[in-house]
């Protein structure tokens, strides 16, 4: 399916590894131009180099800590200047947060919500001026399943999830006006290298998808219908259409990508 970005600008957040560097491989295969933001130098040029290789006619690392307003904003005055407007901005990054409640400090919570929350807030905020400039624009922010299905460990994680969501869906509402569409997709249990770290940790094979689904559910009791995990390949079409011209009516929605569960 022609998503009809050939030409158009994407910033993917979070875009060198996972979910967001899928994201980012599709909107690269479908002609978009792509700029990834992430910390590490050595992630960035990998990924855009990659990026290129896959037919994105456009590339840009983007370096920078998304806690601190600053270097967002010198990000996104390298994307004004390179391309004047900006069709796409995906937040993909994941937060820490892990542990049970007693467990956490008041630190651990800060930083969880700074990263998970707060970060998405600082990237929209430093794009909103070139989404408004674009001729047609979309934010899409992934959130989590966790946010339906609680899960003890996750309490932090989850909270600052939640908190996407609910911010996404108030943007769904006020940016209506310039028909910016806004939308969450909420990931379920995905072998990025977070879970894979996980189930490396407690003996699973974490290429084994269907071994990770089985500690997934021995672990948490949250399996999903489907007996396997997720491969980030997955969600990045899904990702992809959603922040793409093709959709074009839906705003506000909360997307589950999750292999089925009990939960809409």
């Amino acid at each position: 399916m022609d998503l009809g970005l050939e030409g158009a600008t994407a910033v993917v957040v979070g875009g060198t590894q996972g979910m967001g560097r899928a994201a980012s491989e599709c909107f690269a295969r479908d002609g978009a131009k792509v700029a990834v933001l992430a910390r590490t130098q050595a992630d960035l040029d990998a990924t855009v180099e990659h990026l290129a290789s896959l037919g994105a006619p456009d590339t840009l690392a983007l370096r920078a800590d998304i806690t601190k307003p600053d270097e967002v904003d010198a990000a996104f005055a390298l994307v004004r200047d390179r391309w004047d407007a900006l069709n796409i901005l995906v937040n993909a990054t994941g937060p820490g947060g892990v542990g049970a409640f007693e467990q956490l400090s008041d630190e651990d919570w800060t930083s969880t919500i700074d990263i998970g929350a707060l970060g998405m807030v600082r990237c929209v905020r430093a794009a909103l001026p070139l989404l408004r400039a674009a001729d047609w624009a979309r934010i899409v922010n992934v959130s989590a399943h966790s946010t339906k299905r609680q899960t003890a460990g996750l309490v932090a994680y989850t909270a600052a999830k939640a908190m996407v969501t609910s911010i996404t869906k108030n943007l769904s509402l006020s940016l209506a006006a310039d028909e910016i569409l806004v939308n969450t997709v909420s990931p379920g249990s995905f072998a990025t290298e977070a879970l894979q770290g996980w189930a490396k940790g407690v003996g699973i094979d974490p290429d084994d998808l269907y071994a990770v689904m089985r500690g997934i559910e021995e672990h948490f009791g949250h399996p999903a219908h489907l007996p396997r995990a997720g491969d980030p390949a997955e969600i990045g079409p899904v990702i992809a259409f959603v922040a793409s011209r093709r959709n074009s009516y839906m705003t506000g929605a909360n997307i589950n990508v999750d292999g089925g569960s009990d939960f809409t």
